[in-house]
């Protein structure tokens, strides 16, 4: 909610400042409109109805009256600056006199707007020669447009506006706008917090139940594993194991009194069916361990390296006392020391394998380690080693820990398991 809060408060104000923008922009448009629309009134209103042949031909007489005129109704704040041209670049009239009379090479866009018969406006150039005597007001605005002065000959009227005129209207539309900007764009931001607030409840919820129904699909598993295991264990194994004693005790009575050459058929059968014995209760190990549910994590390791023990191959377990894991972890460094035990019986035919499960750093290390014949593990047959290890690795990663395998052929392998301590 936190990061929502900051990240849709960083979007709502810089909204706000691109919607600033875009209302100041508008804002100075409107206000460049108005003094284009104010000079047109003066221009054509007041200025072309007092342009007269005496005025053009430079008579001061008419330069005083059309002076007079512009002071009293045009020439006033925030207009600072009246200039009359002809289309030759000569200035017939400003109320700066020595302009009166003198020629300067009108600019390109000031032509095109006399073409055009249009009010157009720039930023006054205060580095030309005509703009000297404007330099000490500071920024001005420059309008011109065409009037007709007699004779039906076209002349430009230009006025110079403070351009802090222009400045302050646009403040004025900005300050009207800016409360109820302001005040739309925070309301929109407090709208979405109880939104948020609800869609996190939501998916807090959604989260707990899907914790639950996976906690219930892993104590389904469980208790579907104990359940096979036990039907196993009560039923297919003490049926071969009741088989074994009846085929070892018929081997006896036909080694007294029975053809010569079955008594070993009959004794092979019990040790074989022996063998499936061994062999199903090893399975119900890795299905259900119940020295792992009874007696902890060191019980269990010991049944794993029982079947190897029997083989003849040198065991060893290195179980700390202080480990006190929780219980899917304490599963999977049995899973992960299981995986690696098959691998061990089924490819490495080793003479020794020890096997450690210790804590360093907040950790716990679980260590398998044999003198087998060792293997590759960038290997990716489909029934070596590597397969299984591979999905061990998968299993590890979603429980945020770490495989790693060491091997060389001759010399052994190492698989190490690190989990976080939980």
């Amino acid at each position: 909610m936190v990061w929502f809060a900051g990240a849709s408060l960083l979007a709502v104000i810089a909204l706000g400042f691109t919607a600033t923008a875009i209302v100041r922009r508008q804002a100075r448009g409107e206000a460049i409109r108005d003094a284009k629309e104010i000079t047109r009134l003066a221009g054509e209103g007041i200025a072309e109805p007092a342009v007269s042949e005496r005025l053009l031909a430079g008579d001061r007489a008419a330069q005083a009256s059309f002076g007079r005129v512009m002071r009293a109704r045009v020439l006033k704040d925030p207009v600072v600056r009246i200039k009359l041209w002809t289309l030759d670049g000569r200035i017939v009239y400003s109320d700066e006199r020595p302009l009166v009379g003198r020629r300067f090479a009108l600019e390109p866009d000031v032509m095109s707007a006399v073409r055009r018969r249009v009010v157009d406006a720039d930023v006054s150039d205060l580095t030309q020669p005509e703009n000297r005597y404007e330099r000490h007001f500071g920024k001005l605005l420059e309008v011109y447009l065409p009037i007709e002065g007699p004779g039906g000959r076209t002349l430009l009227f230009e006025d110079y506006v403070r351009f802090g005129a222009i400045n302050a209207s646009e403040q004025r539309v900005l300050s009207s706008f800016a409360p109820a900007l302001g005040g739309a764009l925070l309301l929109l931001w407090l709208v979405q917090l109880p939104l948020a607030w609800s869609l996190t409840q939501r998916l807090r919820q959604r989260q707990r139940e899907r914790e639950a129904l996976l906690q219930r699909a892993i104590d389904s598993s469980s208790v579907e594993r104990r359940r096979i295991a036990q039907h196993l264990h009560d039923g297919v194994v003490q049926d071969l194991a009741g088989v074994s004693y009846a085929l070892a005790a018929a081997g006896d009575r036909l080694e007294r009194a029975g053809p010569p050459g079955l008594t070993g058929v009959v004794r092979d059968a019990a040790a074989a069916t022996r063998r499936a014995v061994r062999e199903l209760r090893a399975l119900l190990i890795g299905i259900y361990p119940p020295s792992l549910q009874r007696s902890g994590l060191e019980a269990a390791v010991s049944d794993l390296l029982a079947p190897l023990s029997a083989r003849g191959i040198e065991v060893e377990a290195e179980i700390a006392d202080d480990l006190a894991l929780a219980p899917e972890a304490e599963e999977l460094i049995f899973r992960s020391a299981q995986e690696a035990l098959r691998n061990v019986a089924k490819h490495a035919d080793p003479s020794r394998v020890t096997v450690s499960v210790r804590r360093s750093n907040g950790s716990v290390v679980l260590a398998v380690s044999d003198d087998g014949r060792g293997f590759d593990p960038g290997a990716r047959d489909g029934d070596g080693p590597t397969l299984g290890l591979r999905l061990l690795e998968d299993l590890v990663e979603e429980q945020q820990g770490r495989l790693e395998v060491h091997s060389d052929a001759g010399r052994g392998t190492v698989v190490t398991v690190e989990l976080a301590a939980r």
